[in-house]
């Protein structure tokens, strides 16, 4: 299992709009998000256009966003949130993701 801890810039004005969304998440991106191995996933907000993501993924990362990038209900999730979201990635297509530095369990 490997943790990831992410983050990635909102529009000016949509933070009410991006938690809303979230509160009414769609019962089949959850299905997917499971079935792509990710568990234990939390989003925070780090201010009005900053959010911090953390899941758990299982087996890894690149396993559990690879399989999770071709489902259905997150195509259809992530274009929704095109308005909203500046960027999830870098030019390269990678996560802005935070190397992690120390973990308790």
């Amino acid at each position: 299992m490997e943790r990831q801890c992410f983050s990635f810039e909102i529009r000016s004005g949509t933070l009410d709009e991006y938690k809303r969304r979230h509160d009414e998440i769609w019962p089949e991106l959850v299905a997917e998000l499971k079935e792509a191995g990710l568990s234990n996933y939390s989003l925070f907000r780090f201010s009005d256009e900053r959010i911090i993501g953390y899941v758990e993924c299982e087996p890894d990362a690149f396993t559990c966003f690879a399989l999770l990038a071709h489902a259905e209900a997150n195509t259809r999730w992530s274009k929704w949130f095109e308005e909203i979201i500046v960027s999830l990635t870098d030019e390269e297509g990678n996560m802005h993701s935070m190397p992690e530095i120390w973990h308790l369990d």
